[in-house]
């Protein structure tokens, strides 16, 4: 395995990166134009297929996005006492570039902006967490574990939408 979990020579490695103060940067190119990739980020039917790890064993149960700006999201995995809901409002919304949301789910309150740069046929993201005060400690490594299988199931539904 090589640098944050990924196979060894893995074609679009996930970077996951800590910036001083109260951000976490996550960067990853996948291999789509920029309006596939924010429609698997803003549509609840495809978003649904790639968000949850697997390997976690989480299941979305419930997945709402209303992506505009003022629309909110609601993201529920699991069922009954181990159910767990995130839910914030998009705070700017820019098809096919550009989403920035709130998470307002636990205390962190932290804002996430993700950007689409069109490169073609493919396409780079950026994803910044910046939290109000520095992220908790955990957070990093958690971005670490989850991102890089995260976007392995985002590259694999990518994939099969390919003509």
């Amino acid at each position: 395995m090589g640098q944050n979990g990924q196979p060894e020579g893995a074609e679009n490695p996930t970077t996951v990166a800590r910036m001083a103060g109260r951000e976490i940067i996550v960067t990853r190119s996948f291999d789509g134009a920029a309006q596939t990739v924010f429609e698997a980020w803003t549509r609840p039917e495809l978003f649904r297929l790639w968000w949850a790890p697997k390997s976690m064993g989480a299941v979305i149960s419930a997945c709402e996005i209303d992506a505009r700006t003022d629309g909110g999201y609601r993201i529920t995995f699991g069922d009954g006492a181990d159910q767990a809901t995130f839910f914030g409002r998009y705070l700017e919304v820019i098809p096919p570039s550009r989403l920035v949301w709130t998470n307002e789910e636990g205390d962190h309150g932290q804002i996430t902006t993700v950007t689409f740069e069109d490169q073609g046929e493919r396409t780079r993201l950026v994803l910044t967490e910046l939290y109000p005060d520095a992220p908790p400690a955990d957070a990093l490594a958690g971005m670490q574990a989850m991102s890089a299988e995260q976007f392995a199931q985002l590259d694999d539904l990518l994939a099969s939408r390919r003509p």
